[in-house]
């Protein structure tokens, strides 16, 4: 073998030198190469599910729950059939015979509505078979209805046949007002076999009469009482004292402290 030079042996020196440390720092392609996991920071104004602001678990117990507000009972109202009428405070039972009739009864229910009154209306058969509408009226606004008979006759001068007669081709309901009031003990039978209870009134405002609407209001209040019927008309002429005075009533009586319900008819 031929030696090279002598000036050429530093160059060949420092060149295989060069080469033996590049091959060191070059990773061999079986080496593996180990890195650590990235670090997830988690912001400092949040909290991670389940812990508290000092990282510790929190507690397991719910926090209590705000109170609900107690529910106030609501005040029970009479059976449907509880006749014992004064036993429910400072109530009135307003009544209104001789209708329907189409100018007036649309007015005293008007009056009604306006005062959050209830009512109830003893209509006349024959009535009825005219403003079928109105009558439906008196019913869709939680009035109640009883029956006035057919066409007003006064039962106690009628033959039996005809006092049925009267009182089945009247409006169906619970209750029945004899026209004028005059009955005896054969007319309280006859409406009994027709399941149909008499009902008469405690305070006669005698409006029929049309003696002024400040007469029939007076009337009103003065017999004013807890428990009290009282009479009035819708129908049968003209009504418009009728209707001013249950207005002014109303108003007064409100004030007192009175409220108005529909008889158990």
């Amino acid at each position: 073998m031929t030696k090279p030079p002598g000036k050429l042996l530093p160059l060949v020196a420092a060149l295989l030198c060069g080469a033996v440390l590049a091959q060191a720092a070059t990773p061999s392609d079986h080496s593996v190469t180990s890195a650590a996991a990235p670090v997830t920071q988690t912001p400092s104004h949040g909290l991670q599910p389940g812990t508290s602001k000092r990282g510790e678990p929190s507690s397991t117990k719910q926090a209590a729950q705000p109170s609900q507000p107690a529910v106030k009972p609501a005040v029970a109202k009479p059976p449907a059939d509880d006749w014992n009428l004064a036993a429910h405070g400072k109530v009135l039972y307003l009544t209104f015979d001789d209708g329907p009739q189409r100018e007036w009864t649309p007015k005293v229910l008007q009056v009604l509505r306006k005062h959050k009154a209830q009512a109830t209306f003893f209509v006349l058969g024959i009535q009825v078979a005219q403003y079928p509408e109105l009558l439906a009226a008196e019913r869709a606004a939680g009035h109640h209805v009883g029956n006035h008979t057919w066409d007003h006759k006064t039962l106690t001068l009628l033959p039996d046949a005809k006092v049925r007669q009267e009182i089945a081709t009247g409006v169906k309901s619970k209750c029945l007002r004899p026209p004028t009031g005059a009955t005896n003990a054969k007319i309280a039978a006859i409406a009994a076999a027709y399941r149909q209870r008499q009902v008469l009134w405690d305070v006669d405002t005698k409006d029929w009469e049309k003696p002024g609407a400040a007469h029939i209001e007076h009337a009103i209040l003065a017999g004013a009482r807890p428990g009290a019927i009282i009479l009035m008309h819708d129908g049968g002429g003209n009504r418009s004292q009728t209707v001013a005075a249950l207005d002014r009533a109303l108003t007064k009586l409100t004030k007192l402290g009175y409220t108005y319900r529909a008889l158990p008819c």
